[in-house]
């Protein structure tokens, strides 16, 4: 994973998150990542909270199930894609 991924599912409803940016613990050396959405039609964007972990919120682990679970939306790991 890395900044600018996307997390998408198509579909009908079909819905779509990017990863907006990283960090490291350092004390753990932990893989920490942030993701936004947005609406359709996209005037603005929003951070997700991380409703599994409030402790580290709006942070997601990146060693965590294969499931990434956001406030509206259950993705799994097969849904990250990366534009080339």
């Amino acid at each position: 994973m890395q900044i600018g991924d996307v997390l998408i599912q198509g579909g009908s409803p079909g819905h779509a998150v990017i990863v907006v940016d990283m960090a490291l613990k350092l004390d753990t050396r932990e893989k920490l990542f942030l993701l936004a959405q947005s609406y359709m039609p996209a005037q603005e964007i929003h951070i997700l909270k991380n409703p599994e972990e409030p402790e580290i919120s709006p942070w997601y682990r990146l060693n965590q199930d294969d499931q990434i679970n956001t406030p509206e939306w259950r993705f799994n790991k097969e849904d990250l894609k990366r534009f080339e």
